[in-house]
């Protein structure tokens, strides 16, 4: 039976409601989940939703809260409107997804760059902290959540194994890419990150930036740009044309369709960036 709960309680209907933050957790959750009859994994922000830098909750975000029992976000400040649910909602489970000493973080300037999950070895890392919070909050299903994140670690694992034999030993290392959304992929590939178009997605460069950025490109063996399937490619578009650079697409995984049928998009997005890179640096 519905119990009355009073307002910003969640109604216990006897099922398990977790809300992922953004599309790489909710891919990582849902491959833990599976499909548990009477666990519901939902996502919080919409399929065209991009990083989170500046995202504001709107009153649906918050009433999908009030709904659920745990809220699984990336951590490292990503999600900037976490100090508001955590106030708000005091019953919530936080599981925080980048809790784990496997991952080492990188910093621009004092700011941890919160994109771990581009390092394949860094999303198994949050793979196994999820799964390990998971199973505290809901011992009941702890056997499956241990059984799908093994199955799904040997998928990561194999696309890890993959990634590396196409890009360690391609013979120009050198991007320019659309924002810092890339330095943990880049460490673990063994590329050099030469500049970035936009150090903040949807900010121009400044013109200074913009001419320090086509005298670096003008200085590489390869001109390549990488620019981002969310946000427009103008800026990099005016620096292919000052230096005669070629632009490609790397996708950062942040947007999709949040439904189960697509829980290999991760594995999909990445081997089209191994493809992308291999084009371009070759």
């Amino acid at each position: 039976m519905l119990s009355v709960a009073g307002c910003g309680e969640k109604v216990d209907d006897g099922k398990l409601k977790i809300v992922t933050s953004f599309y790489p957790v909710y891919l990582e959750t849902i491959n833990i989940v599976g499909e548990i009859e009477g666990v519901e994994v939902v996502n919080l922000t919409k399929p065209q939703t991009g990083c989170l830098h500046d995202y504001q909750l709107t009153t649906e975000d918050m009433k999908t809260l009030e709904t659920a029992d745990i809220f699984v976000v990336n951590g490292l400040r990503m999600e900037n409107f976490l100090e508001k649910v955590i106030e708000t909602q005091k019953n919530l489970k936080i599981v925080d997804a980048s809790n784990s000493e496997e991952i080492y973080l990188l910093k621009e300037g004092e700011e941890v760059n919160p994109h771990v999950w581009l390092s394949v070895t860094y999303a198994m890392a949050q793979v196994k902290s999820i799964q390990r919070q998971l199973c505290e909050l809901d011992p009941e299903h702890a056997d499956i959540y241990k059984k799908n994140a093994l199955h799904y670690l040997n998928e990561l694992t194999t696309l890890r194994d993959e990634m590396h034999l196409a890009l360690d030993n391609l013979p120009h290392k050198d991007i320019v890419t659309f924002h810092e959304a890339f330095p943990y992929f880049a460490a673990e590939f063994k590329l050099n990150i030469a500049a970035v178009i936009e150090r903040e997605p949807g900010t121009e460069p400044t013109p200074q930036e913009l001419a320090d950025t086509i005298k670096t490109v003008n200085e590489l063996p390869v001109k390549v740009l990488f620019t981002e399937p969310q946000y427009s490619p103008k800026a990099a578009e005016t620096i292919a044309r000052e230096t005669g650079a070629k632009i490609f697409t790397l996708d950062p995984v942040t947007t999709g369709e949040s439904k189960f049928e697509n829980r290999q998009d991760y594995q999909n997005k990445m081997r089209q960036n191994m493809k992308t890179l291999q084009e371009a640096l070759q």
